[in-house]
């Protein structure tokens, strides 16, 4: 349920209210909007029918949430989520580049990366030190030295850095290395993984799973948020259907439904999407006109050779003609 409290309300009021949500042992979650300020109740609500909470002084109305995800739902939060990392946004109306290679390779491959991105005036630079491989023959990742590399950068070039984490032991070990935490799609569902996320001060980049509903992706972010993180960013990576043109089907459709559905902002990542690296500029192009609010891209400095992904990775050239188009692209209102 959603708890609408009147405007001007006291803080006194406001505790009490607080107070009798938690001594009918529910969870209580405050957002403050520019007119009103709501609490999200979590847990049975029949718990309620013998201890009636209406009729305190400061409640505006009670609004009954029917969704199985709350926190993120529009009824709960109405303004858009716009988060924040060292002064850089995403979710507050401008479009977003995150980009960089599949795998941290090299200290040299991070670091040429890091410094083109730094050079186009970009700020969050993605990259994997732990990757998830459907073979497990493929390359894994440099791990906690993957890690060192991207602190490196990180440093030297005062950019975000956005990698993925496998495994609640992940956390810890890339805690100081990681500006935003990645879910990857195989992972979506990992209830443990975003349990334990939910507890951390950082942002969380939740990508759809593979074979995901929109609803399924929801209640996946409804288990980051329940725990108290409320700063997290949604990603359309592609779901698997009967076609093999492509590496995904890239379901853009979900950016418009997300968009009336959740305050959450939401990312597409064509790279993965569709695997094909002459997809990626159109389907960029076609994420901003639909209001996305921003592209998660693939580049490499030498694709050919790239450890994993290179037939979706862009060469520095490609990503920088894809900035120009896509920035230079005027979208309706």
């Amino acid at each position: 349920m959603i708890i609408v409290l009147e405007k001007n309300i006291s803080e006194e009021k406001k505790n009490y209210i607080l107070k009798r949500i938690y001594d009918c042992g529910l969870t209580p979650h405050i957002s403050v909007g520019i007119e009103k300020t709501i609490i999200g109740v979590v847990g049975d609500e029949r718990i309620l029918q013998g201890k009636p909470i209406d009729g305190i002084p400061g409640i505006e109305k009670i609004i009954s949430i029917l969704k199985p995800y709350k926190l993120v739902s529009r009824d709960f939060k109405k303004e858009n989520t716009i988060i924040n990392v060292k002064g850089n946004k995403i979710g507050d109306g401008n479009f977003a580049f995150i980009a960089g290679p599949c795998s941290v390779e090299s200290r040299e491959q991070i670091d040429s990366t890091a410094e083109f991105l730094f050079k186009q005036g970009l700020f969050f630079l993605r990259g994997g030190a732990f990757k998830p491989r459907t073979s497990p023959y493929s390359f894994q990742g440099l791990g906690k030295q993957g890690l060192d590399y991207l602190k490196e950068v990180s440093i030297k070039y005062n950019i975000g850095i956005v990698s993925e984490v496998m495994d609640t032991r992940d956390i810890e070990i890339s805690y100081n290395s990681i500006d935003i935490f990645q879910v990857g799609a195989r992972n979506m569902q990992n209830y443990s993984l975003l349990t334990e996320l939910g507890k951390q001060d950082k942002p969380v980049l939740l990508k759809r799973g593979m074979s995901s509903t929109i609803k399924e992706w929801l209640m996946a972010a409804e288990y980051i948020m329940l725990k108290g993180n409320s700063n997290i960013i949604l990603c359309e990576r592609g779901i698997r259907t009967f076609e093999d043109y492509t590496r995904n089907t890239l379901d853009l459709s979900s950016v418009i439904a997300i968009k009336k559905m959740s305050h959450l902002p939401v990312l597409v990542d064509p790279s993965h999407g569709t695997g094909r690296k002459d997809m990626v500029l159109p389907m960029s192009l076609a994420a901003k006109v639909i209001g996305a609010d921003g592209v998660i891209i693939e580049i490499h400095p030498e694709p050919e050779k790239a450890l994993s992904d290179s037939q979706q990775s862009l060469n520095f050239e490609e990503f920088e003609k894809l900035i120009k188009k896509v920035s230079s692209l005027k979208c309706p209102d």
